[in-house]
This record gives structure tokens, sequence and C-alpha cells, in this order.
């Protein structure tokens, strides 16, 4: 991210999807759709579309504003609705914070492609720690 705030896990660094933006109670990761990331029928993986909805609802409930003050989510709960297939070359997740408490927050995330096509919904449950 280019304000420094957060740096992509391992993981994400691998599968290719970045933050390219966040504020307070709310995140967007972006991805290249890639050959890699298909099941057997050539679209992307649920996997693939669970990770997303995870990681910025997960992140979405941490922003500090503050680079010195870091924050992480473990995810209780997750919960996917699988809804259609992408036909961009991109997939975009925006995960918004619902509510919550000083430790245990709840979001829900919308996945995307860039042509605007709904791929999956999600909501969970978090809860949040300072490193």
């Amino acid at each position: 991210m280019s304000d420094g705030l957060d740096t992509p896990s391992n993981f994400a660094r691998h599968l290719g999807y970045e933050l390219v933006e966040w504020r307070e109670d709310y995140a967007r990761y972006e991805m290249p759709i890639t050959e890699v990331l298909g099941n057997r029928g050539g679209i992307p993986h649920g996997g693939v579309h669970a990770t997303l909805l995870d990681s910025a609802m997960g992140i979405c409930g941490c922003w500090t504003g503050d680079a010195e003050i870091r924050k992480t989510a473990l995810t209780l709960s997750l919960n996917v609705q699988y809804i259609g297939r992408p036909v961009g070359t991109r997939l975009i997740c925006e995960g918004f914070r619902t509510g919550g408490g000083r430790s245990t927050f709840f979001a829900e995330a919308v996945l995307r492609d860039d042509t605007g096509a709904l791929v999956a919904k999600g909501t969970g449950v978090f809860r949040q720690r300072t490193s």
C-alpha cells in the first residue's frame, strides 16, 4: 500500500492480491484474474473468493490511522455466498465493518469483477488484536 500502513502477507503476494484502499471501517482489495487461480472449470477457485472476502473484512476493522499502532484480526466466523462468475479481468473486493465492540467486530464484503458483475458476498465475525 502506498501510505506504508500495511505490508502484504507472503500469501497475498503469492496469490497476487493487493490492498488498494483502506480507511476507517473500509478496505478494498484487487486481484488480477490469472490462469493459476482457476479451478477445473477454468474460473477462479471458490477459495480465491473466500480469501478476498475474508481479507477485506478482516482488515476493514483494523484501521488505526497511525503506522506505529498496528492491529490485526483473527477470523472467528466466515460465511460466503457464491453468486456468479467473473467475466472481467480483475476481482475487486470491498469490506465494511458493520458493528461490534472493542475487541470483536462484524463485517460484510462484496466481491465483483472489473465489469461490475457480482461474484460473491460474505459476512464475518473477527477478533481484533494489537500487535
